[in-house]
């Protein structure tokens, strides 16, 4: 064969091991796409997603959806290189997803737990916009303590320095925003009376500030939900679970029967956070036929760039926030927007 051919014949076996290649190899990177959506109003396998245990239940005309993002795994190099010219996913390395010094076993764990924290952190912060309070209260008191003599079991905490105490979270962030050995007002109920005292605090066992007491958390409340989703991992259905509680438990169709969809993880507080995958969460929420995004404010700037045509997003920081964005586009008026 001459040298012409042989050079052909070369060039040609090489470029199918190429192409088995990029078939065949698996490549170190995941690609997110839109995942499901889900509304928290409505019910998968027949099964309500909130369920009233006490209280009215109400009906809404419209939907609140969750966003989720999906997560292909396993990518050939042809199949990740197809997925990077795709404008609905994002092609990002494994270990951004499934980090290295966890096994995929227990990053799934850690997604759902994440998941299951934020329904208790959304009926927290639901039941508080309805009116129904957190009270921290002081189950013992370490001896020798800043707080011995001071407090005593059953003190409902009220206040640190004058800032309210809403939560066990915020407790202790409060006690840690200054170092071991500060002088602290507490302010605190004992017999129905509320009363201040100063205490210094000293160290807890993680080597920062401490009251030297241990506490209770109990929201006392007219209303009782109970939140059934699985199959869902990460916190960023908090503010979505957040506005379904709300929505049926009270008369007001928050939807004003538009296909509401939204996202961003929710504390007890009702502080939104940010979350990743706006991009792909918004995607999917145009394809099930949401009008309307909740957004949190600190992914405004990403979501602006990526937002579907009509789609409207709307911008939020607290569930206080996004239950008056909701009331304002019910009524027609301007919303924020990012």
């Amino acid at each position: 064969m001459e040298r012409r051919g042989w050079t052909v014949l070369i060039g040609t076996v090489l470029v199918a091991l190429l192409t088995a290649a990029s078939l065949l190899v698996k490549v170190p990177y995941v690609a997110l796409g839109p995942g499901p959506t889900v509304d928290t109003l409505g019910s998968v396998d027949g099964t309500k997603i909130i369920t009233v245990q006490r209280g009215t239940a109400s009906k809404s005309t419209g939907q609140l959806r969750l966003v989720t993002v999906s997560v292909s795994d396993d990518l050939t190099l042809w199949s990740a290189m197809y997925d990077w010219w795709d404008d609905r996913y994002a092609v990002v390395p494994r270990d951004a997803v499934y980090p290295p010094d966890q096994t995929e076993q227990q990053t799934d764990k850690q997604q759902q737990q994440q998941f299951q924290d934020s329904q208790t952190a959304a009926e927290t912060a639901a039941y508080r916009e309805l009116g129904c309070p957190v009270v921290v209260t002081v189950k013992s008191v370490a001896a020798g303590s800043g707080a011995a003599g001071k407090l005593k079991a059953g003190d409902v905490l009220n206040s640190i320095d004058g800032k309210p105490v809403t939560s066990t979270a915020k407790l202790v962030t409060l006690v840690q925003s200054e170092a071991a050995g500060s002088k602290r007002e507490v302010g605190y109920t004992r017999g129905g009376k509320a009363r201040t005292t100063t205490v210094t605090t000293g160290k807890g066992d993680s080597g920062k500030a401490a009251l030297g007491v241990t506490v209770t958390e109990k929201q006392p409340c007219r209303y009782r939900v109970k939140v059934s989703l699985g199959d869902i991992g990460g916190p960023s259905a908090g503010m979505m679970f957040a506005l379904g509680i709300i929505d049926t438990l009270t008369p007001a169709d928050l939807t004003g029967g538009n296909v509401i969809a939204g996202t961003g993880e929710i504390d007890t507080d009702g502080k939104v956070g940010p979350i990743g995958g706006i991009q792909q969460k918004l995607l999917g929420a145009k394809q099930d036929g949401a009008t309307v995004f909740l957004t949190p404010a600190d992914n405004c700037a990403q979501a602006k760039g990526a937002v579907p045509s009509g789609l409207k997003l709307v911008k939020v920081s607290t569930l206080h926030g996004a239950l008056q964005a909701l009331s304002e586009l019910r009524a027609g008026k301007p919303t924020p927007s990012c």
